[in-house]
Parts: C-alpha cells; sequence; structure tokens
C-alpha cells in the first residue's frame, strides 16, 4: 500500500510539474499579445510648436512593405501617412505633431512597394522618382534591404536579393552589391532634387529580439542569419556615415524587445514597460502599434537632424 502511495505522490508530481513546464512554455515562447495605447519613444512637443519654414517640401517615400504599411489597421495608420498628419483617432499625446503641423507647404508621395528589394529600390528611383523644380526641398524617408535578407523564406537557394539560409562567404558579395547599390540611389534621390534634400534611411530590424532563431515553424533554421543581417546593417551606416545629409533612423534598437521574445523576461531586450509584440501576423511586418513606433522614431530624428529647424535651406538662384 505504502509503494503504491509513494508511486501515485510521484505520478501526481512529475504531472504537476510537466503542466507547469507546459504552460510556461506557453506563455512564454508561443503567446505574443500586441497590448494596447501607444507605442515607441516619446515625441517632444517644442520642435513641433512652430513652423520650421514656408519654402515648398517635398516628403517621398521610397521602400518595402514598412513604408508602404502591410500591416496597420487602416491607410491613415502607416508611418508614412501618421508621420505626414495625425489621424483622426490619434493618441492625445501625439497631437499637433506630424510633419504638417511644421511644414505648410508641404506635399507628398509614396513610392514604396510591399515584397520590393533594393534592386526594385534602385529602380523607382531611376523610373517613378520625379524630378523637383529647385525652389523645392526633399525630405525622403526610406527602409530598404529586409526583404534582400528573407526571400523566398528557405523555399529556394539563396541568392541576391533572397538570401534566407546563406551563409556568411555566400553573402559576402552580394553585401557589397548592397552597398554600393544603396550608395547609387542616394546619389540619384539627390540629383532629383536640385534644391537640396535630407534622406532618413532606416536600418533592419530584427522580429527574433537578437536571437536569430527561426521566428516560426513555418521556416527552416538560419545559422548566419543574424550574422549576415549585421552585416547588411554595418552597410547602411557606413553609406549614411559618408553624407552629411543622409540620417540613420534606428529601428533595429527600437524594435528590439518587441519580436518573437517580447515576453521572456530573463533576456537582456525584454522591455519591463512594454512587454509586447509589434509585428504582424506574417512575422516580418510591423502591426499597427509597431507603426505608431515606427512613426515616432522617423519624426524624432527628422526633427533632431533636419536643417530646416535651424537655417532654412535657400531655394538656389537664376
Amino acid at each position: 500500500m505504502k509503494s503504491n502511495k509513494k508511486r501515485l505522490i510521484a505520478i501526481c508530481v512529475v504531472g504537476i510539474v510537466a503542466m507547469g513546464a507546459a504552460l510556461f512554455y506557453v506563455q512564454y515562447y508561443m503567446l505574443r499579445p500586441i497590448g494596447s495605447g501607444p507605442a515607441g519613444p516619446e515625441v517632444a512637443a517644442q520642435p513641433f510648436a512652430e513652423t520650421w519654414t514656408e519654402r515648398p517640401v517635398q516628403v517621398v517615400g521610397i521602400g518595402d512593405s514598412i513604408t508602404a504599411g502591410l500591416g496597420a489597421d487602416s491607410l491613415e495608420h502607416t508611418f508614412f501617412n501618421r508621420m505626414l498628419t495625425n489621424p483622426a483617432d490619434e493618441y492625445a499625446d501625439m497631437e499637433g505633431k506630424s510633419l504638417a503641423a511644421v511644414l505648410p507647404n508641404l506635399k507628398s508621395e509614396n513610392l514604396a512597394v510591399s515584397g520590393s528589394t533594393s534592386k526594385d529600390h534602385l529602380a523607382t528611383i531611376e523610373t517613378r522618382f520625379e524630378e523637383y523644380d529647385p525652389e523645392v526641398f526633399g525630405i525622403v524617408v526610406m527602409t530598404s534591404g529586409g526583404n534582400d535578407l528573407i526571400h523566398s523564406y528557405g523555399r529556394a537557394a539563396p541568392r541576391e536579393c533572397a538570401m534566407y539560409g546563406a551563409t556568411s562567404d555566400e553573402a559576402q558579395p552580394w553585401i557589397e552589391a548592397f552597398r554600393l547599390r544603396l550608395v547609387e540611389m542616394l546619389d540619384k534621390i539627390e540629383a532629383k532634387f536640385p534644391g537640396g534634400c535630407e534622406i532618413y534611411l532606416a536600418d533592419i530590424y530584427d522580429p527574433t529580439d537578437g536571437v536569430g532563431d527561426a521566428p516560426s515553424v513555418f521556416l527552416p533554421d538560419w545559422p548566419d542569419a543574424l550574422a549576415i543581417h549585421g552585416k547588411y546593417n554595418e552597410a547602411i551606416r557606413e553609406v549614411i556615415a559618408q553624407r552629411d545629409n543622409v540620417h540613420l533612423v534606428p529601428l533595429h534598437q527600437t524594435f528590439l524587445g518587441h519580436g518573437s521574445h517580447c515576453r521572456q523576461f530573463w533576456r537582456e531586450t525584454y522591455v519591463a514597460d512594454d512587454p509586447y509584440y509589434w509585428f504582424y501576423t506574417n512575422i516580418e511586418d510591423p502591426n499597427d502599434r509597431g507603426y505608431d513606433a515606427i512613426r515616432r522614431v522617423f519624426l524624432n530624428t527628422i526633427a533632431e537632424r533636419t536643417s530646416l529647424r535651424n537655417r532654412l535651406p535657400e531655394s538656389p538662384r537664376d
């Protein structure tokens, strides 16, 4: 009888431990709650309290689905549109904080296309990007390179601009080609604005929060993912550092702690005051809160770095 009782107790203990382990796994490895309300850094009111310039300003979006807005709850909630003007349901802390609030002669065009790669972005600049009059100042916002890394999700052998699964050695020439392509893109954008422009180029976020594992059971393992991703971001930062009018928008740092490991409180990337998932159901694009965060970090970067606030660039004289 005592032996049976001990066996029953042991079975119960094992069952409780197994159930606890299963609940822990579900809670901290599988669930990805998105939270609610504002997301991302605070945006100070002071830079948006008065007009930056009366000069005509053209804002142009170039890039992939992040700039196009895939995953936002509505067209108003894409980072590009929310950066330009506050939506009707704007959060109280962001009222009046937009480019339209400080640039009264603002026009905009978004040329971004979901699923596009850096090669596509170069082609867009060459074929669809208008050349503007000298009195117009340009603000260009860009996200480029992310799809180069994740296409074609391991379903085919890796190649340039479809690198998923590549080794670091395989990827090296493609990384260098990306760096040169960025230089060409920036040169050609600048040529479209004889009156001057500023380019705000984002680095590439990491949906795995720096872990480097496949963020979905549907994706194969990619051992060199973080190394290649890091080299792509290095290329972006190196190219930006060479130009006074091109500025880094730090999406990589902003999104750490909001990817597939956002609930894991033991990781260095854990964000205690917002431990929520900022990605859409397709894993690679932001959700609505993610786009709020992107809008905020773009606005903060522009407000901090733009010459329009400190000295008004003069239109070239004939």
